[in-house]
């Protein structure tokens, strides 16, 4: 089965990682998932930025 990977200095989807690893977020099933991948570190960021604040917050 392909997997798809997110090249994040050409902003293009590889099909079988073509890059080298470090330009690369992945693996992805679907193209589609793989499109989103900026869109997902973003939301895990922002969670992980709220986490370490409601820490912050509580000591």
């Amino acid at each position: 089965m392909a997997q798809y990977w997110y090249n994040v200095e050409t902003h293009q989807v590889e099909k079988d990682a073509q890059s080298g690893w470090r330009s690369l977020i992945g693996p992805y099933e679907s193209r589609e998932e793989a499109e989103g991948a900026l869109a997902k570190v973003r939301e895990r960021n922002e969670a992980a930025d709220a986490l370490d604040q409601d820490e912050d917050d509580a000591e």
